[in-house]
């Protein structure tokens, strides 16, 4: 059983997780118990905690990982949000009726958050109280998601969209050191659509964010493209300050 009495009444923080694996873009999901329905990684706050410290705390149990980048992007506070919800739960026997049952019946809103991840340091992800399997969904293949978690997904995707344009984006989703053609993948998977390689290019090495590592991907069938790496000071002051100019 929860220790209901130790968390924040009303209140739960949810997180969209995106790793970059094999050219798509994917999405950390949970499965619920004895449901045929999937569910984003969340919790709730506990009283003696910062809300922030909180969704932390829920995506290193979740990832293995302790050094993540969190972005708050949107309050989800629908009346009905969560309506006959804790029914379902204690009808399949996720929770046990009484005031386990009554705590989830009340009325919740939901402080979203998304995070990048890069997908190869990922540990074995696990399950949590109401969930009996994590696994990794492309975007373009999610299953059904409890409750409003597929519009989080939306404003999640919709967020990371907006701020391609704005701030740089990869070092959390990309090895240590990639290819031209892997960045442009991964903006490619975020926007959705295709780019031309010339001008990607040029835009990129503009920024002058990137590193010549001067060795080469070997191995491949093509000719071997050139490995970069973020100069990591010259990212943090672009994530603070901005692009020079938008993407």
């Amino acid at each position: 059983m929860l220790p209901i009495n130790d968390f924040i009444p009303g209140f739960s923080v949810d997180c969209v997780i995106f790793g970059f694996h094999a050219g798509e873009l994917k999405v950390l999901l949970l499965k619920m118990k004895n449901w045929e329905r999937w569910a984003l990684p969340g919790g709730f706050i506990e009283k003696k905690e910062d809300v922030d410290q909180g969704a932390h705390r829920v995506l290193q149990v979740r990832t293995g990982l302790d050094q993540i980048q969190l972005q708050q992007f949107y309050l989800f506070g629908k009346k009905e949000r969560n309506a006959g919800f804790s029914q379902l739960l204690a009808q399949r026997g996720v929770i046990v009726p009484g005031e386990e049952a009554t705590w989830f019946s009340q009325r919740f809103i939901s402080l979203a958050y998304y995070s990048l991840v890069e997908f190869s340091l990922v540990k074995e992800p696990s399950p949590d109280y109401l969930s009996e399997a994590i696994t990794w969904f492309p975007m373009s293949e999610l299953p059904p998601l409890v409750l409003d978690h597929a519009d989080m997904v939306g404003k999640a995707i919709d967020a990371l969209r907006e701020e391609l344009y704005l701030r740089p984006v990869g070092r959390d989703l990309l090895p240590k050191e990639f290819t031209m053609p892997e960045l442009q993948g991964l903006y490619e998977a975020v926007l959705g659509y295709k780019l031309d390689r010339r001008n990607f290019r040029r835009k990129m090495l503009s920024y002058d964010l990137l590193i010549d590592t001067g060795t080469k991907r070997t191995g491949g069938a093509n000719k071997a493209p050139i490995l970069y790496r973020f100069d990591l000071n010259k990212y943090e002051y672009a994530l603070k300050h901005g692009l020079k100019k938008a993407f």
